[in-house]
């Protein structure tokens, strides 16, 4: 069999932008799920921004525009994602993904006016639907060399959601790589679902508001999949509509492996039609993952280490994350898929106040842990006076912060505390509104908006006779004015 791997590729700017656009979308996700994953000089760069991303994708059309082999453009691509990368990041999920993808691109030919982008918003109706089907098919089958079978996923988002790691089980249940994933819902009340279903690659399919439209839409655009692309083998079918029988048993009678993917819950069910064998995700935890308790022991006991090595009280995210990693051989990425399920890996400090307390200025800015327990010191009688300080705070402070009032003298009470624990005259205003987040479960910033505070945490303090406030670098000490 003749290998086409290697050929000669002509890249215009509509090809370079999509594999530029690709690796910028792959980069920003990886910062987001494995951030450790980076090399550690990238891990300080807001890749989401589009300064970042501008600059990502010039570098990369200067590297790749000459380019007239495929397989020296994958080299390339590789060599300059080794600058950005650690070399384990390529045996990731979403680097691989990035590949697959990138390799579909070489399976178009040089004929790019007959290929038709979905992902502009149509409002056509059901019953134009037949006689318009040319204008919403992603890609021309006559103009797409498949070279194997394939997977498609058919998604009612009015009815269904799927998250990233829902959408990395399906992909694990199928035989065949999914190679079409196509949306269909209203998307004009979707708010960004929309946008978050572009970025991962869907082509998406308006349909106007009205009962059962989208069933519609989907059954005629389902019945003519093995039409439209005929290397498919399998098709997951995205609904937790009971309609959705019809289509299924269609497309059996048509030879398709057929999947049916619903939703009870929080949990995602797949029926194969053919053999009748179902699975489940989130599927019950394995011997390799831990339990969350365990799991939240384990980091615990790597924060203490790397505190005790370092001598600062605060732990990168980053780091506590790579050291999980070499430690115990699982990523923080898995555990979370697995006991919180469409969250992020830093989701379990935030979700755990009792045992972590975090520290970011800014949603782009650098995450940082400690835990909460009072620091160890070798006098068993000053540990006894802070924990009968503790105490005596526990049964003074508010309840609950309900009025300006309540807030004021929670910080009262916690500025003593901190200042007592420290030994110090002062506490840092960021280390105040991590303890009143800690404790009240709610951070700083929404309990003013809850208040209907106009300005922001300093001017609260500010505007307050009980506390007063020193500048100190990016940060401000705070005092109590009256004791």
């Amino acid at each position: 069999m003749q290998n086409d791997s290697s050929f000669p590729i002509t890249l215009d700017s509509s090809l370079l932008n999509i594999i530029s656009s690709s690796v910028c979308q792959t980069i920003i996700a990886i910062q987001e799920q494995q951030p450790e994953l980076l090399l550690e000089k990238c891990r300080n760069i807001v890749w989401c921004s589009s300064q970042s991303q501008t600059s990502l994708k010039l570098k990369l059309t200067q590297v790749l525009k000459d380019t007239q082999d495929w397989n020296i453009l994958i080299q390339q691509l590789q060599r300059l994602l080794q600058a950005l990368l650690l070399p384990e990041a390529f045996n990731s999920n979403i680097l691989i993904e990035l590949f697959n993808k990138i390799n579909q691109i070489k399976y178009i030919k040089s004929n790019r006016k007959d290929v038709i982008n979905i992902h502009e918003k149509t409002a056509l109706n059901s019953s134009d639907f037949s006689k318009n089907t040319e204008s919403i098919i992603s890609i021309n089958q006559t103009n797409i060399k498949h070279p194997s079978a394939i997977a498609v996923l058919l998604l009612d988002a009015d009815n269904l959601q799927i998250n990233r790691d829902g959408e990395k089980f399906l992909s694990t249940v199928c035989n065949y790589p999914i190679q079409i994933k196509i949306a269909f819902a209203n998307w004009c009340n979707k708010g960004k679902l929309d946008v978050e279903l572009h970025e991962r690659n869907y082509e998406l399919i308006h349909v106007p508001a009205g009962k059962d439209n989208t069933d519609g839409k989907m059954i005629t655009f389902g019945s003519i999949i093995h039409e439209r692309f005929p290397n498919t083998k399998e098709v997951l079918v995205c609904s937790s509509d009971k309609v959705m029988t019809n289509l299924s048993n269609h497309l059996q009678q048509n030879g398709l492996i057929v999947y049916r993917v619903s939703k009870h819950g929080q949990n995602l069910t797949v029926l194969n039609s053919k053999s009748g064998q179902k699975a489940t995700y989130p599927p019950e935890a394995t011997s390799s993952i831990p339990s969350l308790p365990q799991f939240i022991f384990m980091i615990k006991k790597i924060i203490k280490e790397e505190q005790k090595r370092s001598g600062n009280h605060w732990v990168n995210f980053a780091v506590i994350s790579q050291k999980v990693k070499n430690t115990y051989t699982i990523s923080m990425s898995q555990v979370v898929s697995i006991h919180l399920p469409g969250k992020k890996a830093k989701d379990i400090f935030i979700d755990h106040p009792n045992d972590f307390v975090i520290h970011q200025t800014t949603d782009t800015s650098e995450l940082y842990v400690t835990l909460f327990e009072t620091p160890p010191k070798s006098n068993t009688n000053i540990n006894n006076t802070i924990k009968a300080t503790q105490t005596t705070i526990q049964n003074s402070i508010p309840s609950n912060i309900s009025s300006m009032s309540d807030l004021e003298q929670a910080l009262i009470f916690l500025v003593k505390d901190l200042t007592k624990q420290s030994q110090a005259s002062y506490t840092i205003q960021e280390t105040l509104g991590s303890a009143i987040h800690q404790h009240y479960g709610e951070s700083i910033r929404n309990i003013l908006k809850r208040l209907q505070f106009s300005g922001n945490f300093t001017k609260f303090l500010e505007s307050s006779s009980s506390f007063k406030l020193v500048k100190n670098g990016n940060n401000y000490r705070v005092t109590l004015e009256k004791v």
